[in-house]
């Protein structure tokens, strides 16, 4: 055995006797099932995978800013454009957004003209606004605008990727609010020219006041819909008394024109909070994980630290038209769901307002545009990233912006081991593949090793911990070896679990795959 290797692993049996003397040993979760993942990737964004933990936690990361992506500076567009989708479409990126004034002015509201507008990129770092010559604006068709009919106020699309869909419907939405009777459900070929697909709305039953959207579920077969409620109150076109909280339903469709099967979210551990948006939608990567960005909304009142926060004298303002225009805060959360109903909610800010500056900390900042994209990295020779967008400055004005996040691919969540190291088992899971690959990160000094177990939580031989070569690095996909080999294939379809033993280290997901 080398020295490193021999060393590594009294470290770890060393580590398991501290755990053990001092009461500290994982919390252990049931195991009774095997989860059948296949060659899906798998994330920790929830705990479904995690058998039990020692020394080690699951750790939430936060997007990175960037430069501003696009500004909204059209005679069109304005302090209150909003409601923002991006959709990635082969190379091209597209971003839909709805264009309108707000501002408030002797202590009234004022909201301008809503449409919805259309601009793209080919790196999702800058956007431009297309000539589409199709809505009349000021008596000028040279604009950007796409639609101003029913739904504009919150207008949603997405491109279906269920394999039945039509050409003529390659891209899907919906819009509208109650006061208009409902969602109504669009389609189009190329994402710019939209038509009503029926006239009466599809889903007739909410409050809408948000943006609601919907999208084909590969891994259920079937089209989901998320949409604002109230969790009291009357919410129709006749009557309208909100009451209780902000809350987020979901229905879901075979042919998206009949909806059924309503139910209002539930969250793990997290408590009765207003949640704005929802923006839920799978991850890219793993589709059978959905994944939201809601956003959080709080009423702080006056306080010395509201008084102190930027932009004072346009907050003051505000606030004559209503206290709320003035005191309340956004913020972008994390949740993840398998089944769509059941949601894991960190209540921990995922996309925090951040430092104070001109135009942050108020009351429509950070609503995450969806939904999560792949871009390049602006690091020479680097992986690609994720992007995510959100809005800054809002009511004051007749512009505002949207800028671009960064985190690393799958790096929502990780399970983290400090420098003292520690390590986490899986519940038993049942693969398929030849090889098991790994995206994580370490110091120059921490590693990973792995060791597969039977179901029973015996070390295999041939995948032992002590046969474990250390991976070090960050890379979103390195090939785990035991003694310089990779292939697994032997054990594919059989009921395993995988210990990870880590220091200094971060693992974000995994997955089995066939070699390359």
């Amino acid at each position: 055995m080398r020295c490193c290797q021999k060393s590594f692993v009294l470290w770890s049996i060393g580590l398991l006797g501290l755990l053990v003397e001092s009461g500290l040993h994982a919390r252990l979760l049931s195991a009774d099932d095997v989860v059948d993942v296949g060659a899906r990737r798998e994330l920790f964004i929830d705990d479904a995978l995690i058998g039990s933990m020692a020394q080690t936690r699951r750790h939430l990361h936060h997007p990175v800013p960037r430069k501003i992506a696009i500004t909204h500076d059209a005679p069109w567009e304005g302090a209150g454009c909003g409601y923002h989708t991006i959709i990635q479409d082969g190379d091209l990126y597209r971003l839909y957004y709805r264009g309108s004034a707000l501002g408030v002015e002797d202590g009234k509201l004022r909201f301008g003209k809503q449409v919805y507008c259309y601009a793209e990129s080919r790196d999702g770092f800058h956007f431009t606004k297309p000539n589409l010559g199709i809505v009349e604006y000021d008596g000028s068709k040279e604009n950007n605008i796409f639609w101003d009919k029913v739904g504009v106020h919150n207008f949603a699309p997405f491109l279906d990727t269920n394999p039945e869909c039509p050409p003529e419907a390659r891209f899907k939405a919906l819009g509208g609010t109650a006061s208009e009777g409902g969602l109504f459900a669009f389609q189009s070929a190329d994402g710019i020219h939209w038509s009503l697909m029926q006239k009466e709305p599809v889903v007739t039953e909410g409050a809408f006041d948000s943006q609601n959207l919907a999208f084909w579920d590969s891994s259920a077969k079937k089209y989901r819909a998320y949409f604002r409620t109230f969790t009291e109150g009357v919410t129709t076109g006749k009557v309208w008394k909100p009451a209780g909280f902000r809350a987020i339903r979901t229905a879901s469709s075979a042919d998206f024109l009949s909806w059924g099967d309503n139910a209002d979210l539930t969250y793990k551990d997290s408590p009765v909070e207003h949640l704005y948006t929802n923006q839920v939608g799978p991850y890219f990567r793993a589709p059978h994980l959905l994944i939201g960005f809601p956003t959080r909304y709080i009423e702080r009142g006056w306080s010395d630290s509201m008084r102190a926060l930027p932009q004072r004298e346009e907050r003051e303002n505000r606030s004559k038209a209503h206290l709320r225009y003035g005191t309340s805060l956004t913020e972008g959360l994390l949740m993840a769901s398998r089944d769509g109903v059941h949601f894991e909610r960190w209540n921990e800010a995922f996309l925090r307002p951040g430092t104070e500056r001109p135009d942050t900390w108020l009351y429509g900042h950070q609503y995450i545009a969806w939904h999560a994209v792949e871009t390049k990295s602006s690091l020479p020779g680097a992986a690609n990233e994720i992007s995510i967008y959100a809005p800054e400055g809002s009511w004051i004005g007749k512009s505002n912006s949207l800028r671009r996040y960064t985190l690393r691919l799958d790096g929502f969540v990780s399970i983290n081991a400090p420098w003292e190291g520690g390590e986490m088992i899986t519940k038993p899971i049942r693969f398929q593949g030849e090889n098991l690959e790994l995206n994580f990160a370490t110091s120059a000094a921490g590693g990973i090793r792995v060791e597969i177990q039977s179901d029973s939580g015996t070390p295999v031989p041939g995948f032992t911990l002590a046969e474990s070569e250390e991976l070090f690095g960050d890379s979103v996909n390195r090939t785990v070896t035991w003694n310089s080999e990779s292939d697994v294939s032997k054990l594919s379809g059989q009921a395993i679990k995988l210990r990870f033993v880590m220091k200094d280290a971060d693992l974000y997901s995994f997955r089995f795959s066939d070699a390359k």
